[in-house]
């Protein structure tokens, strides 16, 4: 029996694949935001002070997050919205680069101390 007769019309098969690809870049993303943002306080300052819940929180919250974020969006935007793929995957993108930039200014918040942003 196919999906045709099953369900009286034609699924798209990209769905699950899309999905699963939806939560494979938020973690990356996650990863790469976190990399990025909390290098400073991870590092440690001038006199090695360092800043371990960024550890604790911020990368469980970013990797996790992330992808969770992807594929909510994913989700409502397919299944409860019924948009194209093509539409709900520009939606995803645009979901996930205004949470990487929500991410990176949190991140800078609190890595400010780590950082010299004074001149001479």
């Amino acid at each position: 029996m196919t999906l045709r007769e099953r369900y009286g019309e034609e699924k798209p098969v990209t769905r699950g694949w899309a999905g699963c690809l939806a939560v494979v870049g938020g973690f990356l993303l996650g990863a790469a935001v976190w990399t990025a943002g909390a290098g400073p306080g991870v590092r440690g300052a001038l006199e090695g002070e360092r800043d371990l819940s960024l550890v604790y929180v911020e990368l469980p919250l970013l990797l996790f997050g992330m992808p969770a974020l992807a594929l909510a969006v994913w989700a409502l935007v397919t299944g409860v919205l019924r948009v194209r793929e093509g539409t709900a995957a520009l939606l995803m993108v645009v979901v996930l680069a205004l949470a990487a930039w929500a991410g990176m200014e949190w991140l800078d918040v609190r890595t400010a101390r780590f950082t010299s942003q004074e001149g001479w």
